[in-house]
């Protein structure tokens, strides 16, 4: 059970104490990129590399490349994985299968005509419906926002072309995602519930390259995936100064996105075992797959190579007590698919604790747990393990965990979040521009070290995650 107030104890006097002072700490030291940007020096040595993190990343990227949900691609992915899991010395690898909604891109293109005409530059939404082959034709409807469109009447929108522009905002944590991707999320369905004959967005991303962002959609039951795609954000903004001159703009779009049915895909598992198998397993969480426009270095094949090496890592002084399990789930970008069918197949085995690495490798900056009130000693040891690398104990925070951590949030278990710098992650997510070149070998080191040093800690825990033990003679 997840910590309640009131059902769990405190620690002694002494550990609240401390618990305190690091709170009063995370609230001195600011918060802004520029103040958390460390310099490797204070993390680890000038020029540090993390050969076995960089051996997996380099690796997948260079000779598997894109790792779309359902296709060969991601198929080539995880029979790569799982020789590099071998090769490296984890133990009971497996691939664990699972079926799911596939969808595969096609022909995309656009054009203004008529008033500014003109080229865009745009990308179909995963789970976009298509356009005939030929393409359609038709006017722009611009709203700014979602809230917006859900309050227009079906007569402003019904035959037409839905623009939404709704910029996003770069955050450290990342947390504008959330809000400023509701366009995406949310967009296509109530456009298709009004009638509208497609939907373009601005590109839910921070950057100004003309490289269009894509991501999954989702489509209310019984409503028809209308074309939906993302215009890269430097195309919005001269959509959008071409509507503040009062021009009517139509636009000619051919977007010819397939949907394959239900095929496989997989789960990715590996494992250092423990002294103690009884145990319940620390679990290192990422995903495999990756969108088809890019070569997912940062999304999400950095999470893996550092989840496998801060595996291996932890193992150097010795066999564990406890067995560290990594999980490559499969299927996330297309809608969690992975992380889903791990849950449900492993519903009666308890999990230890969950972390997952699944933005990027930016330097790690902040520690945050779901057990630093119920378990300060933990806390204590693990804020001490990482604040070396410069990383800021925030007891007041509770974790909730990456997307594939499904099977901890099931079963209300102990949580990590190690939160890296995304003030630019967001400039590649999900775009032709997520490549190798864009890790850097030092904050991908730090990310290492980091997670080594953690899951030594965890993986050596004798008692409870989630609770302090009881004093002895209670």
């Amino acid at each position: 059970m997840a910590w309640q107030p009131g059902i769990h104890g405190l620690a002694l006097p002494s550990m609240n104490k401390t618990i305190l002072a690091l709170a009063a700490l995370s609230l001195a030291i600011p918060t802004s990129a520029a103040a958390q940007r460390y310099d490797h020096r204070y993390s680890l040595e000038p020029g540090a590399h993390d050969e076995v993190a960089w051996d997996f990343l380099e690796g997948i990227t260079t000779e598997v490349g894109p790792r779309l949900a359902g296709t060969e691609d991601e198929t080539r992915g995880r029979i790569w994985a799982i020789d590099w899991l071998r090769r490296h010395g984890f133990q009971n690898v497996a691939d664990e299968p699972f079926m799911h909604n596939t969808w595969v891109r096609g022909e995309e293109r656009a054009r203004l005509i008529g008033a500014g005409a003109q080229p865009l530059i745009l990308t179909a939404l995963g789970y976009s419906g298509a356009t005939p082959a030929e393409g359609i034709t038709a006017g722009i409807v611009h709203f700014e926002t979602v809230a917006d469109l859900r309050e227009a009447d079906r007569s402003e929108v019904e035959g037409r072309i839905v623009y939404i522009g709704n910029p996003m905002r770069a955050a450290q944590d990342g947390s504008h995602y959330g809000l400023f991707g509701s366009p995406r999320r949310q967009g296509p369905g109530i456009a298709a519930q009004k009638g509208a004959a497609a939907i373009v967005i601005r590109s839910i991303g921070t950057d100004n390259d003309r490289l269009p962002h894509t991501g999954a959609t989702s489509w209310p039951d019984g409503v028809t995936p209308i074309p939906a795609a993302a215009l890269s954000n430097p195309d919005a903004d001269n959509v959008e100064r071409l509507i503040e001159r009062g021009e009517t703009l139509t636009m000619e779009l051919v977007l010819t996105p397939q949907f394959l049915g239900m095929t496989q895909s997989g789960n990715v598992v590996g494992e250092i075992v423990g002294r103690d198998p009884s145990l319940p397993p620390v679990l290192l969480a990422c995903h495999l797959d990756s969108w088809d426009n890019g070569t997912g270095a940062i999304d999400d094949a950095s999470g893996c190579a550092i989840a496998a090496s801060a595996a291996l890592h932890a193992a150097e002084g010795g066999q564990p007590l406890r067995t560290i399990r990594v999980l490559f789930a499969g299927a996330e970008e297309t809608g969690l698919w992975g992380s889903r069918a791990y849950s449900e197949a492993h519903a009666g085995e308890e999990i230890g604790v969950g972390l997952e690495s699944d933005f990027g490798a930016g330097l790690i900056w902040r520690l945050e747990t779901n057990f630093s009130r119920s378990n300060p000693a933990l806390f204590q040891q693990l804020a001490d393990a990482t604040m070396r690398y410069g990383v800021l104990p925030a007891p007041q925070i509770t974790a909730t965990g990456g997307a594939d951590l499904n099977i901890v949030r099931d079963q209300g278990g102990a949580i990590i979040d190690l939160q890296q710098d995304g003030s630019r992650y967001f400039d590649l997510h999900h775009t032709a521009n997520d490549t190798l070149d864009k890790v850097d070998p030092g904050e991908l080191a730090q990310n290492v070290a980091v997670w080594s040093a953690v899951t030594r800690v965890l993986a050596n825990h004798q008692g409870s995650f989630l609770g302090a033990e009881p004093l002895l003679g209670d």
